[in-house]
């Protein structure tokens, strides 16, 4: 079995920043997603739903950073 890559940042930083920061994308920043984390800042988090969704991820361990690793 091959060996999962694990980021450098952690998944309890990246869901306090999304949940009261997720609107804003400022979880997107912290796990340098820059691009997308402007689009979450102009669209308040896609109109609410892509935080949403975010949130969710980080908490199931499925978001990765922008190097494609998951969170530890």
């Amino acid at each position: 079995m091959g060996q999962v890559s694990v980021s450098s940042r952690t998944k309890v930083v990246a869901a306090i920043l999304c949940f009261f920061f997720g609107y804003l994308g400022i979880h997107r920043f912290y796990v340098g997603k820059i691009g997308t984390g402007i689009i979450w800042l102009v669209t308040g988090g896609l109109c609410g739903f892509g935080w949403i969704i975010d949130f969710i991820m980080i908490i199931i361990g499925s978001f990765k950073d922008n190097e494609g690793y998951v969170l530890k």
